[in-house]
């Protein structure tokens, strides 16, 4: 029975690391789900190529060469790097050693030497970004929304990042039989000679702990994205597929603006065709995370919080409260409290007192905004804060009457005057005199 421990161990290991991610996606897919439906079928194919462009092939990362470049060696590394965690998990669940050098032959080496020198290559760039972060301290990174947690967060996920690829290669380096197999042509076999010396069971132990180690961050790993603005690792990919396809200046209509309508134009559009009332007509904009739609929600899990939209903002830039970061780190943490609000009252959300607006977002970050779609065009996985900031407005604007005092002046003078200035409708086009 002992000879089976190890095994037990490990899918007992395994078991509750992929039932606690399970369910931390079951949740995501909850609060997601909580927004309003938006159609986000048509244009498939355009769709598709969108995801592979952005997401996949890291598109719109590369437009800054340096983080772009270096954050491509990590993704590209972190990804085929993982293709080994296969072989640990069978390892693992059969109580092989190794087991797919037996299928692959002396391709298997150079398989692993290709991983170890993505590994190096990923500790080399991420470290490269911890100096940006801590010691060049770039702008970006900065701001009263990036301290504590989020500022913490971004250090932690290097760390991570760091001790995984390590152990990996210190693992590779301990082990006896693999650099037996491929002595010299691997970096672990470089590594290996700090090991000279030892005896043979203290290489096996230290091959296992790093073994152990390997996969028991991995599965921590898994579960701490749910809480890391690295969830995007996995939403970037129905984030691009998902995101808007029209030209960005394009701005939607209201449903409920066009009912108002066309009910305006043809009463008898109030009745449905037995006779009764048609819908109520439904809120004007939104001012709390129910009000956004399903992809808006999706965008502010699937933020990086990197700051590019935050640092081209021209409100931001000169001096405003606006942040697009902040928009949707603030989206987030509100879905969140709501989705916590859930759990604790048995599936019903009951009213908290609290909303996005005022409680999260103040009026002052949403009409500094000038709308010019620089936020959009510059994130890297097509995250659109504009679109939150317009419903929250349009709630200001439709339902509370709330606008600053120079907008609801050209307002009124469109309403009574037919133009933006105070001049009556006969005189309006004096001007081109």
């Amino acid at each position: 029975m002992s000879e089976y421990l190890p095994n037990i161990i490990f899918v007992s290991i395994l078991f509750f690391g992929l039932y606690f991610f399970v369910r931390n996606l079951n949740r995501l897919y909850r609060n997601i789900n909580l927004g309003k439906e938006i159609n986000t079928r048509d244009n498939k194919k355009q769709r598709l190529l969108n995801m592979c462009k952005i997401a996949l092939g890291q598109g719109k990362i590369i437009k800054r060469p340096v983080s772009g470049i270096l954050h491509v060696i990590v993704y590209i590394g972190f990804i085929v790097i993982n293709i080994e965690l296969l072989e640990i998990v069978l390892d693992g669940l059969l109580g092989t050693h190794r087991l797919f050098s037996n299928y692959l032959g002396s391709l298997y080496g150079y398989l692993i030497a290709t991983f170890e020198l993505l590994a190096v290559l990923v500790i080399i760039s991420v470290s490269i970004f911890w100096i940006r972060r801590n010691v060049i301290k770039i702008k970006r990174f900065f701001g009263d929304n990036m301290k504590g947690w989020p500022k913490n967060d971004a250090n932690f996920i290097l760390y991570f990042e760091v001790i995984l690829m390590t152990l990996f290669i210190t693992m590779n380096a301990a082990d006896l039989r693999f650099q037996e197999m491929n002595s010299g042509n691997l970096i672990s076999s470089y590594v290996a000679d700090f090991f000279k010396g030892y005896s043979n069971d203290s290489l096996h132990i230290i091959e296992r702990v790093c073994w152990w180690a390997h996969i028991i961050g991995i599965l921590i790993f898994m579960n701490y994205l749910y809480f890391s603005k690295h969830l995007h690792i996995l939403l970037a990919f129905p984030n691009t597929y998902f995101a808007k396809l029209n030209n960005l200046g394009e701005i939607n209509n209201l449903n409920s603006v066009t009912k108002e309508v066309k009910l305006m134009m043809d009463p008898d559009m109030a009745f449905s065709n037995d006779g009764t009332d048609s819908e109520e007509i439904e809120k004007f904009g939104a001012s709390d995370v129910m009000d956004l739609n399903k992809l808006q929600l999706l965008n502010s899990y699937s933020c990086t919080e990197c700051g590019r939209c935050t640092s081209v903002c021209p409100a931001n830039i000169t001096g405003k409260k606006l942040s697009p970061r902040k928009i949707m780190m603030d989206t987030r943490d509100r879905i969140e409290e709501v989705g916590k609000n859930i759990d604790m009252n048995k599936d019903v959300f009951v009213p908290d007192g609290k909303s996005l607006l005022n409680d999260y977002i103040s009026k002052e970050e949403l009409w500094a905004c000038t709308s010019c779609n620089a936020c959009v065009e510059e994130c890297p996985i097509s995250i659109d804060p504009l679109s939150i900031i317009l419903d929250m407005r349009r709630y200001l604007v439709m339902e509370e009457s709330s606008a600053p005092l120079e907008l609801n002046n050209m307002m009124s003078n469109i309403e009574n005057n037919g133009a933006p200035w105070p001049y009556n409708q006969m005189d309006r086009l004096n001007w081109k005199e």
